[in-house]
């Protein structure tokens, strides 16, 4: 049934219901399928299914790790079970029960500033520390990052592939998904095999979503993937929230568009913690960016002049030589030496900008 065409997770469940159950669907006669409303190509299917595929996918089941989760299992997750179109079925590997478990979606850009990344990372590490797993796509940039922070905190993080679970895209992410593998899971409606098709993500998104009590979306294009995620929770029931930026930021404009669409505004895990009213025993707190600014250590007049005339916004070295009336040479090594104390980060093309964590 998976495999027949036109046959969505929707179709699946109502022919399910009005014939008594999968198993009568497949024993079904042409005629019956078609009375039900079953267009012929997915009726032809099913008379006749791909054995090849069907058995590649019980293969891979079979090997240590991997696992399957119907819609009538009692591990298959709550709250996605709950969405309209919730998958027939999830393939998964690693630990079935943590999808059990609470968890905030946190999506964004693949092409996002160094302090988008930094801020992803620490706001999963904060979640993680105060109780909630984090969900994310396994795609390069934001996505990664917030994977990366839940891992370093010790949580629990599950990434929703758009492809078959016996590849990793993409394949630089290959480590990065035996350590989620590990602790939480990778989890896929997806049969093994099935490569990673532009038209599969969109699907994926809403399982994002409907994995999580929220969708966090930190960096963001106004043309973005994260941007059918953030439509997709709210279409669910879900929250939507977002983390601002710089207006000279494209990678912000995303952002900006879901708040004023009803989004709620990020500024601190407090935000988040306070909006899902959260609370989880043990919570822990450390000097993370999404938690507040962390104080700045003591710096001569010269460099609180220089981060004075960065401000938040990045800034290439001519423009701040202008600003500050400093020496190419000299600003060069002042911004060389607060870069290597973590107080500014370099933006390729933009210059240099204040780190994230700091106020």
């Amino acid at each position: 049934m998976h495999l027949a065409p036109g046959l969505g997770p929707g179709t699946a469940s109502a022919l399910a219901d009005a014939l008594g159950g999968p198993h009568r669907v497949l024993r079904a006669s042409e005629r019956d399928l078609a009375a039900a409303g079953l267009a012929e190509p997915a009726r032809r299917a099913l008379a006749r299914p791909d054995e090849a595929a069907i058995g590649a996918a019980l293969r891979w089941l079979d090997e240590p790790g991997h696992g399957i989760l119907t819609l009538s299992d009692a591990r298959y997750p709550p709250l996605l079970r709950c969405i309209g179109d919730a998958p027939t079925m999830l393939f998964l590997r690693g630990d079935a029960a943590c999808l059990t478990g609470s968890f905030l979606a946190v999506v964004g850009s693949r092409h996002p500033t160094r302090p988008g990344e930094e801020t992803a990372r620490s706001f999963a590490r904060a979640l993680s520390r105060h109780g909630l797993g984090i969900v994310s796509g396994l795609a390069v940039g934001i996505d990664a990052a917030a994977h990366r922070g839940t891992l370093e905190a010790g949580g629990v993080t599950v990434a929703v592939a758009g492809h078959g679970l016996d590849t990793v895209y993409p394949r630089r992410h290959r480590d990065l998904a035996e350590q989620i593998a590990a602790t939480g899971a990778l989890v896929s409606e997806f049969l093994p095999g099935t490569p990673p098709l532009r038209e599969h993500f969109p699907r994926r998104n809403r399982v994002i979503s409907g994995l999580s009590l929220g969708v966090l979306v930190v960096e963001a294009a106004v043309r973005s993937g994260s941007l059918i995620t953030a439509r997709l929770a709210g279409e669910q029931g879900r929250e939507v929230f977002a983390i601002p930026g710089s207006i000279h930021n494209p990678m912000a404009r995303g952002c900006h568009r879901l708040i004023r669409q009803g989004a709620k505004l990020v500024e601190t895990v407090a935000d988040l913690v306070e909006e899902l009213g959260w609370s989880a025993g043990g919570a822990q707190y450390g000097a993370d960016a999404g938690e507040g600014p962390a104080p700045l250590p003591e710096l001569d007049a010269d460099y609180v002049t220089l981060l004075d005339a960065m401000g938040h916004d990045p800034a290439t070295v001519d423009a701040l030589v202008q600003r500050t009336g400093l020496t190419p040479q000299a600003l060069s090594s002042m911004l060389l030496s607060l870069e290597l104390r973590g107080i500014v980060v370099p933006v390729p093309g933009s210059g240099y900008v204040r780190a994230a964590e700091r106020d």
